[in-house]
């Protein structure tokens, strides 16, 4: 762990994907701890629905960002950014090689490229302002805006997607350039660390069928009265916790606006939507290790053996 870069290893990919696991596999491998850059297991109450790991899951192995935070509690990049620093620091003191595992592809640019966010970048009153338009008027008119001003996010960003939406057309606002172009110009910056990047994938209906039997896997689970519960606490719709995937379905469900039957097919059919999107994220960074779980016939002992010699090759391990 000596150099002048400090030691980072990124795993991450589309949902279902098996990131979990064979990152609890690496870290016991390389003495590594894991911080979770998933923007719903940070959220307390919310675990079925967020996939979030067990403890016994955990193997020991320390883990970051999951269970931390209430679900009305604010928890964007610039926040992840801020607790996953404190993380590493932790991390690094223990001598310890940090793990971010998790697929939301923004938090880990901002964290690797060490991206600063200026005050002018969050505004409450612009924003409050896109909030209450996505009430008023719905979600599809926020998607139309920033079709407008930026049709690259707009594409890549759902229209169920309120925060990101909202996000976007607030940099918009703030700065008068598109969000697709800021991050276009990250991609291009250095590391602010020692890092391999490496992207866990399989084949498309391979990770589909993974995805609907995930979906499936959560129901008998109790997805429904997780998402009743939470509904009895008082969380709403219009917290942007309980804009994931399969809570937002399930609240519409319960508010008896959708029957059951739809509601799963929703969750079923976003979550194919959100792989694909994120796969098209991670093809467009840079410096990118590509795991295709096929190629290594689906053999975590294969895949872990391949990503240690990357590491060796870059003085990470």
């Amino acid at each position: 762990m000596t150099g002048e870069k400090r030691p980072l290893v990124i795993l991450t990919g589309p949902t279902a994907a098996g990131k979990t696991e064979l990152s609890i596999k690496l870290a016991k491998k390389i003495g590594g701890e894991i911080i979770s850059a998933d923007s719903m297991q940070v959220y307390r109450y919310m675990d079925i629905g967020s996939a979030k790991i067990k403890k016994e899951e955990m193997k020991g192995i320390p883990h970051y960002l999951v269970d931390v935070l209430n679900p009305e509690d604010e928890f964007n990049v610039y926040t992840f950014q801020q607790m996953a620093k404190k993380a590493l620091k932790g991390i690094y003191k223990n001598d310890h090689i940090p793990i971010v595992a998790g697929g939301t592809g923004f938090y880990i640019q901002a964290l690797l490229y060490d991206i600063a966010f200026e005050p002018e970048q969050e505004n409450t009153r612009v924003r409050e302002k896109l909030e209450k338009l996505a009430r008023d008027k719905g979600n599809s008119y926020l998607h139309k805006k920033l079709e407008e001003v930026d049709p690259e996010a707009a594409e890549e960003i759902h229209e169920n997607n309120v925060k990101r939406l909202i996000r976007a057309l607030e940099f918009y606002e703030l700065n008068k350039i598109p969000i697709s172009r800021h991050n276009k110009e990250q991609r291009e910056k250095e590391s602010a660390y020692n890092s391999c990047y490496f992207v866990l994938n399989d084949d498309r209906n391979k990770l589909y069928e993974r995805i609907d039997k995930r979906v499936d896997a959560m129901l008998e689970e109790g997805l429904i009265d997780e998402v009743k519960h939470l509904k009895d606490m008082g969380y709403h719709k219009d917290m942007v916790s309980m804009q994931g995937l399969g809570y937002k379905e399930m609240l519409s469900y319960l508010d008896g606006e959708i029957t059951l039957e739809e509601a799963v097919y929703l969750i079923k059919r976003d979550s194919r939507h959100f792989a694909k999107r994120q796969l098209t994220w991670f093809r467009r960074e840079k410096d990118v290790v590509w795991i295709n779980k096929q190629d290594f016939n689906y053999d975590d002992a294969r895949i872990l053996d391949f990503m240690t010699d990357v590491m060796m090759q870059k003085g990470i391990w």
